[in-house]
């Protein structure tokens, strides 16, 4: 037996070339079963992502324009309520103006007529009373005088 003494860590023989080539078909090898499809999956996912951070942004935008539509449409409501509002308001001071008017000349008719009533039965009363006031008057003058007047 020899002993063979050898102080390099490293001996570059065939044994060493072998060890490279399969070291290298073993890199070939991982690389095509597991590196490759891990950086396809990892670049899928990076692809989701952006196509989900995008969505977001076309939601965003989505959701800022439906905001500003809504409230530009309250706005033509809000105006428009206004506007019918102050019709209204207006209409019913036409109204009551012209249920008050329509009252006044109620009233006023009704007056004349309650005067003309009045003036009527005071006129009644006066012949009447002047009636009643000329017999009176004779029957005064009769008794005062025990005789009836001459005429």
């Amino acid at each position: 037996m020899q002993i063979v003494s050898n102080i390099a860590l490293i001996s570059i023989n065939e044994t060493f070339l072998v060890q490279l080539v399969s070291f290298l078909i073993f890199l070939f090898i991982f690389h095509r079963i597991m590196i490759r499809p891990l950086r396809d999956v990892m670049q899928q996912r990076q692809d989701m992502v952006a196509d989900i951070q995008q969505e977001m942004t076309d939601a965003q935008a989505e959701l800022e324009e439906s905001l500003r539509q809504i409230r530009s449409r309250e706005t033509e409501v809000l105006k428009a309520a206004n506007d019918l509002r102050a019709k209204l308001e207006e209409d019913g001071s036409q109204q009551a103006h012209d249920i008050v008017s329509a009252a006044r000349n109620d009233v006023d008719g009704l007056r004349r007529k309650a005067e003309a009533e009045i003036s009527s039965l005071i006129l009644d009363a006066r012949k009447g009373l002047q009636a009643e006031s000329e017999t009176v008057a004779t029957r005064i003058v009769e008794k005062i005088l025990d005789r009836r007047p001459v005429s």
